[in-house]
């Protein structure tokens, strides 16, 4: 009883300070959130009025709101599903698909080094690399070639139909060769027996990557999932530096974070702001659940 308790006292104590900072600076900001996005305070009052579910009704009958919850829900498949495809090819290619016995191709070490090098430079340095990458005069690196074969330069940041998929594509090139990094140390994890044994048995590199790569990095994908689907939703910064009218052209590229920021800090109101956030983070927690609910498998032992 005595050692019971001493116990209880110690776990108290160690877990006491974490839990508290926890509550500080986590719980507590959620919570002024909450309470922000039922008033029309607007960053100036010291007691903003209360004004219920004004901001959530306004919300839901903004079309801008609505686009870019759209822009926020095809990140949201797309993102997770194109990179997920392409860092599995690479990382099979460069761990198992020699095409002698199971090895990787040769100078694996040194392409994970290259595939990974877009994700060690920041999101504002990779957002600005591409407003010049993307230029639409003669000095752009994509629509200068182009123009030199006489075609007509491509507006990648100014067409509203090609925009929304230049960002896609330069969050992809700065998102896959983490994952490629993070596929190879699975794949590492697995024993060569089973690669071996399944060629063996006649399976071909299709075969071999299905039955045997996938359900044994699953965990893994799962985890890749998750986490790509929340920078799909939280995408903020690419958005505001690279794109036109940090959103544009015509909100063609705008995501939620980018409102929650232009209704916050460009025209101060804080309550529409924080109710855009709440939106956010149920948008947030509802997929996260949603994902690891749906993937749910047992686990493969070997």
């Amino acid at each position: 009883m005595y050692n019971a308790h001493r116990r209880s006292l110690f776990l108290f104590a160690f877990l006491a300070a974490p839990v508290t900072l926890y509550l500080v600076y986590v719980i507590s900001p959620y919570v002024q959130a909450f309470y922000i996005a039922m008033t029309d305070w607007r960053g100036v009052s010291a007691t903003p009025g209360f004004v219920g579910l004004d901001n959530f009704v306004r919300l839901f009958a903004d079309g801008i709101f609505w686009k870019a919850v759209t822009h926020n829900l095809a990140l949201l498949v797309l993102l997770p599903l194109l990179t997920i495809v392409i860092a599995l090819f690479f990382a099979f290619l460069l761990n198992v698909g020699n095409g002698r016995g199971v090895g990787g191709v040769a100078g694996s070490k040194f392409y994970r080094v290259v595939f990974f090098f877009p994700h060690v430079l920041a999101v504002a340095v990779v957002a600005v690399l591409f407003q010049q990458v993307f230029r639409p005069d003669g000095s752009g690196m994509l629509n200068g070639p182009l123009m030199a074969l006489g075609a007509r330069p491509v507006g990648f940041l100014s067409d509203p139909d090609v925009a929304f998929w230049s960002v896609l594509g330069v969050m992809l090139w700065q998102a896959v060769g983490f994952y490629v990094v993070l596929f190879s140390a699975g794949l590492a994890s697995i024993p060569r027996d089973m690669f071996e044994a399944a060629q063996i048995d006649g399976a071909g590199r299709v075969s071999l990557f299905v039955r045997v790569t996938l359900p044994l990095l699953w965990d893994t994908v799962q985890v890749a999932w998750v986490y790509l689907g929340i920078l799909a939703l939280d995408v903020f910064a690419i958005v505001w530096v690279m794109t036109d009218q940090h959103g544009g052209p015509d909100f063609s590229t705008t995501v939620m974070a980018a409102e929650i920021y232009r209704n916050a800090f460009h025209y101060f109101r804080f309550g529409y702001a924080s109710a855009l956030g709440v939106v956010m983070f149920f948008f947030t927690i509802g997929f996260t659940i949603l994902s690891l609910r749906l993937s749910r498998r047992e686990r493969i032992e070997y």
